[in-house]
C-alpha cells in the first residue's frame, strides 16, 4: 500500500514513531569530515526529515544498529554473572538497497551459522527497517553487478521526488499513522539502480590456490596502511573481538564487551604464545577479498560483499576494492593457462 506525504505530514508521521522508536538514520555532521572544512555523513538519531541526509551516500554504515562498536555482554564478580541490560526501546532504520542486503548477510553469519548468537538475535528482534530508494547510483557503487540493486525485505520504503515524499508500506501496525498524516494513497515502486559507472565480473570458478599464490596481493604491502577504515564502513564486515575490563577498585569484577575488529588491522589474527598470522599486508588483502566474494559464497550460496563503494571511499591509499575483484579474472585466465 502506497501513500505519499508532505514534508509537514512526513514530520508528523516521524514524530509519532519516534514516540515509541529509536530513529536511525543518515545524518550530515557539518564540519566533522576527515579533512579541514568537509562534512561527515554517519548514521545516528533523527526525529525529523530535516536531520535526514536522503541525497548523499553515508560514508558509514547503519550496523552500529545492529551491532554496536562496543557492547557490554555481561557483568561479572568472583561468584555472579549478571547480564546487561538491552538498549532501551524499538528501532527502525533507514537505509539502501546494499545495506538491506547487509542484514541478510548479519542474519546468517550471527543466526544460521550454527548456534544463534543471543545478543545479536534481542536487538535484531527490535529492528525494523525502511528502505531508501535509490534512483541513480554513488561514486564506486556495482550493485548491478552483484544483484543488490533491488530488496524486497523492508517494513516501509521511502522515495524523495517531485516535491513530495512517496513510501510503500508493508508493516500493518503503522497503517493507522499513515492514514492519519499522509496526503493521499498510491501505488509505490521504491526506484532502484538499473547501472552503474564501475563494473565487476567476477570469475565464476575462482581456483583458491591459484588466486592465494598470485602476485597481485603483493602491492599491498606497500600501498596499505592497515588503518582499517575498509572494514569499519563495510556494511558486512562482523568481526569481533573480546575485551574484559576490569574496574580498578576492585580486581576481582569488572565486565566482558564485544568490540568491532577488522581483518586489515594489526593484532587482528594474534594467537596465545606471541604468533601471529598474515602479518603482510598484502596477504590481509586476499584474505578480506577472498572472503567476500570465494568462502562465503562456497558456503551459503551467494557472496558476502553487497557493493556499498564504501571501502573505496573512505581508504586514504585510494585502494579500489572493485579492481582488485576484476583483477581477479585475470589470475583465473594465467591459471588455465597454466593448467592449474
Amino acid at each position: 500500500m502506497g501513500y505519499v506525504f508532505t514534508r509537514s505530514g512526513l514530520d508528523g508521521l516521524l514524530a509519532s514513531l519516534a514516540k515509541e522508536n529509536l530513529l536511525f538514520a543518515p545524518r550530515r555532521y557539518v564540519g566533522q569530515g576527515e579533512f579541514s572544512d568537509t562534512d561527515s555523513i554517519r548514521y545516528g538519531r533523527v526525529s525529523s526529515v530535516e536531520e535526514m541526509e536522503l541525497e548523499a551516500k553515508s560514508q558509514h554504515t547503519f550496523k552500529e544498529a545492529l551491532l554496536p562498536i562496543s557492547e557490554t555482554l555481561f557483568f561479572f564478580t568472583e561468584d555472579s554473572v549478571k547480564e546487561a541490560d538491552i538498549r532501551r526501546g524499538q528501532a527502525i532504520v533507514f537505509l539502501r538497497s546494499c545495506d538491506l542486503h547487509a542484514v541478510r548477510r548479519f542474519d546468517e553469519i550471527y543466526l544460521g551459522n550454527g548456534g544463534e548468537d543471543y545478543y545479536y538475535q534481542r536487538l535484531r528482534d527490535q529492528v525494523k527497517f525502511v528502505l531508501l530508494g535509490c534512483p541513480s547510483a554513488y561514486e564506486n557503487c556495482f550493485c548491478v553487478d552483484m544483484g543488490t540493486n533491488v530488496s524486497t525485505d523492508y517494513h516501509a520504503s521511502l522515495d524523495a521526488r517531485d516535491g513530495r515524499y512517496h513510501l510503500d508500506l508493508r508493516e500493518e501496525s503503522w497503517k493507522p499513522l499513515f492514514d492519519q498524516h499522509a496526503e493521499r494513497q498510491t501505488a509505490v515502486t521504491p526506484a532502484h539502480v538499473t547501472e552503474t559507472a564501475t563494473r565487476v565480473a567476477v570469475p565464476e570458478k575462482l581456483e583458491a590456490g591459484a588466486v592465494a599464490r598470485s602476485g597481485l596481493w603483493d602491492e599491498y604491502d606497500t600501498r596499505c596502511i592497515a588503518c582499517g577504515r575498509c572494514n569499519f564502513s563495510c556494511p558486512t564486515c562482523t568481526c569481533f573481538t573480546m575485551q574484559d575490563l576490569f574496574y580498578s577498585d576492585n580486581g576481582r569484577a569488572g565486565e566482558r564487551r564485544r568490540v568491532w575488529a577488522g581483518c586489515m588491522v594489526d593484532g587482528f589474527t594474534d594467537v596465545a604464545g606471541g604468533g601471529s598470522y598474515r602479518r603482510p599486508y598484502g596477504q590481509r588483502m586476499r584474505f578480506k577479498v577472498l572472503h567476500k566474494v570465494l568462502d562465503y559464497k562456497q558456503r551459503f550460496g551467494y557472496h558476502l560483499c553487497v557493493v556499498s563503494g564504501r571501502s573505496d571511499d573512505v581508504c586514504p591509499s585510494y585502494i579500489s576494492f572493485s579492481t582488485a575483484l576484476n583483477k581477479l579474472g585475470d589470475v583465473r585466465a594465467v591459471a588455465g593457462a597454466k593448467g592449474c
